[in-house]
Order: structure tokens, then C-alpha cells, then sequence
């Protein structure tokens, strides 16, 4: 077991882990933070993407031994006082949620990408 500090939705955790443990195993299993969903396992179907200090990342192959000292966020963090992250707003009153089980990895990886590119044109979605 390795002790890991993670910032998680802006609150300190000190954590022991196992060396090959995944951040996801770690968000869903030893925090109870379900929101991030186990997909395929692999790394190919995002609804497991949290941001890592602003990045998406895919947290069923990231190693949470490799997240030591970073600030994690998850779809749990990503509403403010109850109210939801524009993002989130825009796709229900889109309609675009349908089953909603790789909404939430579609949330953070549209959060992070409008983090980076505030006014995107067609051309950069």
C-alpha cells in the first residue's frame, strides 16, 4: 500500500492505495464518489473521465499512485450550490442526455476543453 494526497472536488484526502490501483477504483470504491462510471476498462470510452489539474483524463488506466499531490475533480464537483455547470444545463435542455451513462465523462472532457478554448469556433469542436 502507497499513501496518496489527492485535492478531491476541493477537499484534502490522504489515501492508501495499492501500487496498481485506478483512480476510478479509488473515486468509486474508497471515496463512494459513483458518479464517474466504469465503462470499458480500457481506456476507449470516456464515461470514466475525470480532470486532473484541468486535464481530462481517463481514470480506468490511470494509476492513482501517478495522481499524488493533484487536484482531481469528478462530476460531483462540477455543480456550485446545487446549481448545475452550464454544461450540464445546455445538455439537458438540449435533450442530449439520452441514457446518461457516459454523461458524465462527456461533461468533463466538454469542461475542459472549453477551459482551454473559451470562444470555439466550428472548426475546433
Amino acid at each position: 500500500m502507497q499513501q496518496v494526497n489527492l485535492t478531491v472536488n476541493g477537499f484534502p484526502r490522504t489515501l492508501l492505495v495499492e501500487a496498481h490501483e485506478t483512480l476510478l477504483f479509488t473515486l468509486r470504491e474508497r471515496l463512494q464518489l459513483t458518479g464517474t462510471k466504469q465503462g470499458c476498462d480500457e481506456g476507449s470510452c470516456g464515461s470514466c473521465t475525470v480532470l486532473v489539474d484541468d486535464k481530462p483524463v481517463l481514470s480506468c488506466i490511470t494509476p492513482t499512485v501517478r495522481c499524488d499531490g493533484k487536484q482531481i475533480r469528478t462530476i460531483e464537483g462540477v455543480a456550485v450550490n446545487g446549481k448545475l455547470h452550464p454544461v450540464q444545463t445546455q445538455l439537458v435542455e438540449k435533450g442530449a442526455i439520452q441514457c446518461g451513462y457516459c454523461t458524465p465523462g462527456i461533461v468533463m472532457t466538454t469542461i475542459a476543453f472549453l477551459k482551454r478554448c473559451e470562444n470555439p469556433s466550428d472548426d475546433d469542436i
